[in-house]
């Protein structure tokens, strides 16, 4: 009798997928593009030219909204809503829980006379009044105090989303508790983004430019595996816990490194194109697909936006992903590290500041000579080296614990990489002047035939947790299941606050009678001299750098519970209070609700293991324990002095008397409530049932490689890493 792993894998054998779904040839990608979202194009279209221009000030220029703009915009984008086959609109907002919440209205209301009538005005585009009692809020309201509000965010346009049963308007939201403070991700990046456009703004201005608004942009680059949906089914704990809580390496997995770049299987190039397909139609620019480094992994990446437009498309790319592979049989999992011993999955966060005409940290072919850039770069560098800390706790969590330090993801020490040509002009400024910068000239290749290749001055650094890649820096250590909004309201607060420090220094030097240039030749040199403690650009990954970094005074906070109590620092409260980015209040709510996140990840993750070693994976070693006894007492029943099969059984009897062992540690660890505020149950949760749930893990992989292959209730890493 087939096994249900065996049933699954016949199953996926048989199985014929429809991948013809998307047509290019007949819809061309720029006809999708933006098709069904109610952006500056459709505005100016649908909306009176003075209620357009009042719109579009908000947008570009953060001016505030005018209360009589909205009644006409609604109205407008009822009608064309309509047009999409709309029936039910939504305010979507991004509660603490790191995903997106929607509760959907419908669009008709009765007449009085038996009929009914369409019905949304801008009292209801503007504000929403969802429950929030059952949202995390860390102690900032009890749960009878159930109102909260969500309201329009008017810079991130509306879209219809698309069902078989009708289409949903959705407008992007804030989401704010009855009080007045932040219960969700968008607002405090907001709040970032405004604090820093008002200290980049005081630096432009020194140098004669009067920008209205400096916004900064991000390129989130997603990696993600796909596996078969007959073996996600087959597994607990990727069903609960989005990992593999077990699970012997497979005798092939990443050494070869044939996956990268290679070869898209055809299952998976149609699900990407019609996932592209969906993300065009919403306005998401995405741009690059390909096979990432593990086997069954993959990396779709957008074009730059802006931060706050780029995180609802990040989350919107989440969902597309994850809706679409049902279609094509197969589970998308972006868990940081769903499978043990190959690489696990980052959300490479591309971060720049812009003006509406200029990239403040483009460097230009003479970066030496372009003092502007080097202002805002030497600011980045300051703000990194200040606040790493804070720049720590943005990227901790339970699931990026597993990944942060391997050997695929950057350490938890944050440092920065800087590249040949932009280390050589830091150290000359700190001499005291910088005269050239360091050229890449031409490729030689070697071939006749191939064009002669620009060649970049400098070289990348995967290992580095925030590199300088060209004309960005590139925040790595982002977890691929993040909510790229904490990262990116940490990020634009500490640089503001280094903008800051630098604009005040400046003009202050500048109304002493010295010029511009005179000013940032005696402030540069300071900066750089405190920074260049974070700055490495070798191998992140080796037992060296740590020696090397601890040496430097760098933090090394090696764990989420090691991270989680910089949130309630004095220097911490001080800086987001500053600048109106978080309360005391606020902030304190975040400790609780990450140690809780962290805590309920851990537990959850404990209760499948002893759920799946109990009635899964111990069954099947007694079973086959019982086997072996049985061919063993045979065999000297008929006379075999030493037969075959002791040893095996001697192995079975170790790694089963291991496993008992083990899930008897973690059951009373899982068991155990600890005492005191949510962060004690968060230590408590790493120091007690992470090591029991490993203890439990071993013994369990041990027994996989020994079991029967038949007996063998899950399925195995080689299946879902290679059956596609």
């Amino acid at each position: 009798m087939a096994t249900p792993r065996q049933e699954a894998i016949r199953e996926i054998a048989l199985s014929k997928h429809q991948l013809n779904r998307v047509d290019f040839k007949t819809t061309h990608i720029k006809e999708l593009y933006g098709k069904n979202v109610f952006n500056e194009e459709t505005q100016r279209a649908r909306l009176p030219k003075p209620i357009f221009k009042a719109l579009q000030k908000t947008i570009k220029q953060g001016a505030p909204l005018d209360p009589t703009v909205a009644d006409a915009v609604a109205s407008a984008m009822k009608d064309w809503a309509f047009e999409k086959g709309a029936t039910h609109y939504t305010h979507l907002f991004q509660p603490m829980t790191g995903i997106t919440a929607e509760k959907h209205d419908s669009f008709l209301a009765p007449d009085g006379v038996g009929g009914a009538i369409a019905e949304f005005s801008g009292k209801e585009l503007i504000k929403g009044e969802p429950d929030a009692s059952s949202f995390p809020s860390g102690g900032l309201r009890a749960t009878f105090e159930a109102r909260g509000y969500t309201a329009w965010d008017p810079t991130s346009p509306a879209y219809i989303m698309e069902n078989p049963n009708g289409s949903t308007l959705v407008i992007p939201t804030a989401f704010l508790s009855w009080t007045g403070e932040a219960l969700d991700k968008k607002t405090p990046l907001l709040k970032s983004m405004d604090a820093l456009s008002v200290q980049a703004v005081r630096v432009l201005k020194l140098f004669g430019k009067t920008p209205d608004r400096v916004i900064t942009t991000v390129g989130p680059e997603q990696e993600y595996f796909l596996i078969d949906k007959s073996f996600y089914y087959q597994r607990p704990d990727l069903l609960y816990c989005g990992r593999t809580l077990f699970g012997a390496p497979p005798p092939k997995g990443q050494e070869l490194e044939d996956q990268y770049f290679g070869t898209i299987p055809e299952r998976v190039l149609a699900y990407m194109a019609e996932v592209e397909a969906e993300l065009f139609k919403l306005g998401v620019p995405v741009k690059t697909r390909h096979n990432e480094v593990a086997p069954s992994q993959y990396e779709i990446a957008p074009i730059f936006e802006n931060s706050n437009l780029a995180t609802d498309h990040q989350n919107l790319t989440q969902e597309i992903l994850r809706k679409t592979a049902d279609k094509y049989g197969l589970v998308c999992l972006l868990h940081e590290k769903p499978f043990a011993g190959i690489n696990g999955s980052g959300k490479h966060n591309n971060w720049s500041m812009s003006t509406d005409t200029e990239n403040l940290l483009e460097p230009g072919h003479t970066p030496h000579e372009n003092a502007q850039f080097l202002v805002f770069t030497a600011a980045v560098l300051r703000a990194v080296t200040r606040y790493s800390k804070i720049l720590r706790l943005a990227i901790a969590s339970a699931h990026n614990d597993h990944r942060l330090g391997a050997n695929e993801a950057p350490p938890a020490i944050i440092s920065v990489f800087l590249g040949d040509q932009l280390n050589d002009i830091i150290e000359q400024i700190e001499k005291g002047g910088a005269k050239t910068s360091k050229q890449g000239g031409m490729f030689q290749t070697g071939v006749s035939v191939l064009p002669q290749l620009p060649k970049e001055a400098g070289d990348r650094n995967r290992t580095s947790p925030f590199a300088f890649t060209g004309n960005k820096f590139e925040f790595r250590a982002v977890g691929s299941s993040a909510n790229i909004s904490g990262a990116n309201t940490v990020l634009n607060t500490i640089v503001a606050e280094s903008l800051d420090y630098v604009a005040t220094e400046l003009e202050k030097i500048v109304a002493g009678g010295k010029t511009l240039t005179d000013a940032i030749q005696a402030l540069l040199p300071g900066l750089i001299k405190e920074s260049k403690k974070v700055i490495f650009n070798g191998n992140g990954y080796s037992a060296e750098w740590h020696a090397e970094a601890a040496k430097r005074g760098l933090p090394n906070l090696k764990n989420t519970v090691d991270a989680l109590p910089v949130i309630i620092e004095a220097e911490t409260i001080a800086l987001f209070e500053k600048y109106k980015v978080y309360t005391a209040g606020e902030l304190k709510s975040r400790y609780n609700i990450l140690s809780e996140a962290y805590v309920k990840a851990i537990v959850i993750e404990g209760k499948t293991a002893v759920m799946m070693a109990k009635t899964m994976i111990l069954p099947a070693a007694l079973k086959y324990q019982k086997d072996v006894a049985d061919s063993v007492a045979s065999a000297r029943a008929a006379g075999v002095a030493n037969p075959p099969g002791v040893e095996t059984l001697s192995s079975l009897v170790t790694a089963i008397n291991a496993l008992i062992k083990g899930l008897h540690t973690l059951e009373h660890a899982v068991g155990h409530e600890a005492e005191g505020e949510p962060f004690d149950h968060a230590k408590y949760a790493r120091d007690s049932i992470i090591p029991a749930l490993v203890a439990t893990r071993e013994a369990a992989d041990t027994l996989e490689g020994i079991v029967g292959d038949d007996l063998w209730p899950l399925p195995k890493y080689r299946e879902m890493l290679f059956i596609k």
